[in-house]
């Protein structure tokens, strides 16, 4: 029996217990990688899925926390690396949208935006790519970024500020844990049938439709679609893409140029 690409990693992923997050951890546990989860969900909320993961035969771990709180995204690195083994892939996943003007974002939402969508990610790459640096581990870092990151969307301007700054985050990172042999990179999706805007379409089923039909190439994104990117370019044959950012907006960009 052929060993598994993934076998003997450990990844860390924030918002795991999301659509994209569940996606992500299902396919890298398939591929034999053992699975540090964190989000903000209880712990109960997340036992089936810990044992859906392990009966992959892989090792999985649950925590509940706030990955805004530097201390709490420390702990749980922390927590990883006694339970599965240092982290070397990192997958910075977690985040939140408030649709709100700039006019009528209060300044409690945007700090809390950013604090999440940005401090976040900088939070786990730090604490994670350092154990890698000190105990000489090469690695992987995945930040789930967003095209809105380079086209203006003006009802949801504190997440397209805080996935603009997340892609530079992710080029300072790549530039300085490169002779660590860390790649980093962003994945930039375009419309993803996941989560809050699953959501909001599933409610508003025309609404879908336009978004659909505004695509050039006429479909939407799966969330299994976002994870199979995520472990191309954290997979070890991955030797040379870093800083780079993974553009999957099905041509929305084009329209915008």
């Amino acid at each position: 029996m052929s060993k598994l690409p993934f076998s003997g990693r450990t990844a860390i992923i924030s918002g795991g217990l999301g659509d994209i997050g569940r996606s992500i951890a299902r396919a890298l546990a398939e591929k034999g990688a053992n699975v540090a989860l964190g989000d903000l969900q209880p712990s109960e909320r997340a036992a089936a899925f810990l044992d859906e993961l392990q009966s992959l035969g892989i090792r999985a771990l649950y925590t509940e926390l706030d990955v805004s709180d530097a201390v709490q995204v420390k702990n749980w690195v922390d927590e990883c690396e006694k339970a599965l083994g240092i982290p070397d892939i990192v997958i910075a996943n977690a985040a939140t949208v408030t649709l709100a003007t700039v006019h009528e974002i209060t300044p409690e939402q945007w700090d809390r935006e950013l604090r999440v969508n940005l401090y976040g990610p900088f939070f786990l790459s730090k604490y994670a790519s350092e154990k890698m640096v000190t105990a000489k581990i090469p690695g992987h870092i995945a930040l789930i970024g967003s095209w809105a990151a380079h086209v203006v969307h003006a009802h949801i301007p504190a997440y397209s500020v805080s996935k603009a700054g997340l892609r530079m985050l992710g080029k300072c990172l790549a530039l300085e844990l490169a002779p660590h042999g860390i790649l980093v990179n962003e994945i930039a999706p375009g419309y993803v049938e996941a989560g809050l805007t699953a959501q909001i379409w599933k409610t508003n089923p025309s609404l879908k439709e336009q978004s659909e039909g505004k695509v050039p190439l006429k479909r939407l994104i799966g969330a299994d679609e976002v994870a199979a990117q995520v472990l191309h370019v954290c997979d070890n044959s991955n030797r040379h893409m870093t800083g780079g950012t993974l553009l999957m907006d099905g041509g929305l960009s084009l329209l915008s140029v």
